[in-house]
């Protein structure tokens, strides 16, 4: 299987678990992640909202190594095409713009709506639900998948983890088909 060119929403980069695993995937030859500038300020700006204990500086740190190992990820020059699109939410026409510059095939985002399918098809751009993307990766590639779960569960060190708390975490992360799969594979 080739590189999948996958754009990642602001709302799946907003947790952590998930940020972390899509991360993960990210620096395998799986996946070839993208996002913008605006998509970092959007999860970054509502996590500070919900998280008072975080500070931006150590948000800006996140942004920074997650632009320095994808360093091929960071969209830049979409802007032209943003007024030319027509979705539900005008405020979801920067990530379609992003995934059309950036030769994406696949949006992931949690908010399958805003981003209607036939609409996308005329794109050749696909938007999923992370738990289906991660699935269909496991379908073609379920070794680098697995690869990538166990370098996520091995960097986590404050606190610890077991593979059950690990695979608790991503349940928590909307990701039931994925931790299914995974449960299987790791304890296999």
């Amino acid at each position: 299987m080739g590189t999948l060119t996958a754009l990642y929403d602001a709302c799946v980069l907003y947790p952590a678990p998930l940020r972390d695993f899509l991360m993960h995937l990210a620096v395998t030859e799986l996946v070839s992640a993208r996002w913008t500038d605006q998509i970092h300020d959007e999860w970054i700006g509502a996590l500070l909202i919900k998280r008072p204990d975080l500070t931006r500086e150590q948000l800006e740190r996140t942004r920074e190594l997650m632009n320095a190992h994808a360093s091929e990820a960071l969209v830049t020059e979409y802007e032209g095409l943003i007024e030319t699109l027509d979705l539900p939410d005008p405020d979801d026409r920067h990530v379609l713009a992003a995934a059309i510059h950036s030769g994406s095939s696949v949006i992931v985002t949690y908010n399958l709506n805003d981003f209607p399918t036939p609409y996308l098809a005329q794109f050749d751009i696909e938007a999923q639900h992370p738990d289906l993307f991660i699935t269909n990766l496991l379908d073609t590639a379920s070794d680098q998948v697995c690869t990538a779960a166990r370098r996520q569960l091995a960097s986590l060190k404050n606190p610890p983890k077991t593979t059950d708390e690990f695979l608790d975490t991503l349940t928590e992360q909307r990701l039931p088909k994925t931790v299914a799969r995974l449960r299987n594979l790791l304890f296999s």
